[in-house]
């Protein structure tokens, strides 16, 4: 079958006599599987109950008969216009009470009972005329959930939040105790009394913040699990998912990935940020690890600019293969794009397509033909997996809290400080998976926790259990902060990890917008910013202090051991190539190697092996030539006639060229 290869295909904006050349041209692309339906809705279903599949009947066919595989929409992202016109009561509304309009897409409240009871109506539809239908190979459901309504906040969505909030407390005397109510006198006698968080005159309460957080995510997620209850049923054997988006801040992925029977994922580099390839590469770690390492899916990206963008530039040659390969190279077994054909109106007439306004002898076409056939070329890497040894812990929840206003700063970032972790292993060559902090760490030999504010006993007390059983852990600041109600641990900050970091924090002292901090006077010598504590050590030894500003001569970076293990703790974000000598030290120590040793700047280089066999990626995110060695003689995969493939001789050493890509297989 091979990697998956082809785009969003909306033969509803085109006349029907567009639809045959299509299908010659995918033909000739090396398309093998297409996404379809996904904004049907109003042409299957123009009146309310007037149902129309004859067209989408003879595209599936064309389809089917070209041996073009369906992603199989559920047509649900986008009400149409009746339906919002019979039922106004579906529409979303903001904190501030605002109702969102149609004109749009994702238009609807997600706790809406008659939204979710018109989808489900259409899946059902949907589902038994194309069970069996040859060219349906995966339900698509939804689309982007959570990109435009990732909250709704109206009264039908109060009613909901008051449900969610008696099951997951069952009394109001539980409520208050986990909202610390008692502050500001918001105690509440009755559920009936809770609201949505708002717009209010000051700081909503951050309990109910953060409960609100985790409710519109589960809201959104019924909608989900509403239509996937009908596919599972009528449909059998035919996997399901949905396309989320990276580090999506509305929508808990680790959470979804236990709903979903492959993972997806749409991402849009944005070829004017140098070094965008790193939030991909973590993305797409992130996408790899969710389901354990299951392969993943790219359904999504753009084969040159984009239209939402203030500054929309187009991939330069070359990089539409190098970062659809580095896809490939992080796991997925499929790499589509939005879209086949570019629209000629709508709102994303200007967003690129693989068959753009100017046809065939454009470019993109060329480039997108090629990598096709590329990608048909190599067939055994389909299925095959990566093994990481270290783990980075990310988590939902806590990534909500942290963010929440009323913090010692607003400059913390989730995805920032994330990133600030990830760089130097993905930059010296090391696998890395992401995962929740509930994951099962006793097969890594690293673990990194660049953040978790709010961390519960038990995860707290897992993170221990690792440590002591000889693991390597390295934390970092305001970690360890608050419980699952964002309610300060008590016994001195980080409580649940002061026994195992050997320190506590007598004070949080962030440093202001661009100021920085040395830090020296130890093994590690350099300056860092963002943030800083006061710590008091128990246990732990310094490894570097900081040498000026508020708190020169307190502890900068720790080590403690524990066990049979050791742990780091950094009360400051140290410069890149500060952090970087810290994690080459850690890792090494806990046997940790890259996949390959000597890489020279811009280069990624990964694993994937399985029964497919094992195939070593080269990627040059660099604008120059360069040279890398080899662990033995190896040729390049893609150099057996696949236009575009990188020649190398059988050999110890190959050369990337700019943008150049190589999979390599023992020679």
């Amino acid at each position: 079958m091979g990697i998956r290869f082809g785009g969003d295909y909306n033969p509803e904006q085109w006349p029907e006599e567009v639809w045959a050349e299509d299908l010659e041209l995918m033909k000739a692309a090396r398309v093998t599987m297409v996404t379809a339906g996904i904004f049907s809705w109003a042409k299957v279903e123009p009146r309310p109950g007037q149902w129309d599949f004859d067209w989408f009947d003879r595209v599936m066919d064309g389809l089917a008969g070209a041996g073009i595989a369906v992603c199989l929409a559920t047509m649900t992202a986008s009400p149409p216009p009746w339906l919002t016109r019979a039922h106004p009561e579906i529409l979303p509304e903001g904190p501030d009470g605002q109702r969102r309009w149609p004109g749009g897409r994702q238009h609807y409240c997600p706790s809406s009972p008659v939204y979710r009871a018109h989808a489900v109506r259409l899946v059902e539809r949907l589902a038994a005329r194309y069970a069996g239908h040859p060219a349906l190979a995966l339900w698509h459901i939804g689309n982007e959930y959570g990109c435009h309504t990732r909250q709704c906040f109206c009264d039908v969505s109060a009613e909901d939040f008051r449900r969610w909030l008696r099951a997951r407390y069952g009394s109001v005397e539980a409520l208050n105790a986990a909202w610390s109510t008692a502050f500001w006198s918001q105690g509440y006698g009755d559920f009936a009394e809770v609201l949505p968080p708002r717009t209010a005159p000051t700081f909503p309460n951050p309990a109910q913040q953060l409960d609100y957080l985790r409710f519109g995510d589960e809201a959104l997620r019924a909608c989900y699990l509403a239509e996937k209850a009908v596919l599972d049923r009528l449909t059998p054997g035919v996997p399901v998912t949905t396309n989320l988006m990276p580090q999506h801040k509305p929508v808990d992925a680790f959470a979804w990935s236990a709903h979903m029977d492959v993972m997806a994922l749409d991402f849009y580099q944005d070829p004017h940020v140098p070094d965008d390839h790193l939030r991909a590469g973590y993305a797409f770690d992130l996408m790899r690890a969710a389901r354990s390492g299951q392969p993943w899916l790219l359904l999504e990206q753009a084969p040159g600019a984009v239209n939402w963008r203030p500054r929309n530039g187009p991939k330069p040659p070359g990089a539409m293969r190098l970062w659809s390969w580095q896809a490939v190279a992080q796991g997925a077994d499929a790499v589509l794009f939005f879209q086949w054909r570019q629209s000629l109106g709508g709102a994303e007439k200007f967003h690129s397509a693989m068959l753009p306004h100017g046809g065939t002898d454009t470019r993109i076409f060329r480039e997108v033909t090629a990598l096709g056939r590329e990608l048909a070329s190599v067939p055994g890497i389909e299925g095959t997996r990566s093994r990481a040894g270290v783990a980075l812990l990310s988590d939902w929840p806590s990534w909500w809290a942290l963010e929440l206003d009323s913090k010692p700063s607003t400059a913390l970032d989730h995805s920032r400080i994330a990133l600030d972790h990830y760089r130097p292993l993905f930059e010296a060559g090391v696998a890395c998976d992401v995962v929740p902090p509930q994951r099962d760490l006793s097969g890594y030999r690293l673990v990194l926790v660049p953040n978790l504010y709010l961390l519960t006993a038990r995860d707290a007390a897992r993170l221990a259990a690792y440590v002591r059983a000889g693991g390597r852990l390295v934390v970092s600041f305001f970690s360890g902060i608050v419980d699952e109600h964002d309610r300060v641990h008590p016994g001195g900050c980080p409580a649940p990890l002061r026994e195992l970091l050997g320190l506590w924090v007598e004070e949080f002292w962030p440093l202001a917008a661009g100021r920085s901090v040395a830090v020296g006077d130890g093994v590690y010598t350099g300056r860092a910013d963002l943030w800083s504590e006061a710590l008091v050590l128990e246990g732990a030894e310094a490894l570097a202090r900081f040498t000026d500003g508020d708190l020169a001569g307190r502890p900068a970076l720790t080590r403690h051991r524990y066990g049979r293990g050791e742990v780091w703790y950094l009360a400051t974000r140290p410069e890149p190539a500060l952090l970087r000598a810290l994690l080459d030290d850690v890792r090494e120590a806990a046997g940790v190697a890259p996949v390959l040793p000597g890489l020279p700047a811009g280069v990624q280089a990964t694993v994937r092996e399985g029964a497919g066999g094992r195939y070593l990626f080269l990627l040059n995110h660099g604008a120059a030539p360069v040279e890398v060695a080899l662990p033995g003689p190896m040729r390049d995969v893609l150099a057996r006639g696949a236009e575009g493939g990188d020649r190398a001789p059988a050999g110890r050493r190959i050369t990337l060229a700019a943008r150049g890509v190589a999979v390599l297989t023992a020679a």
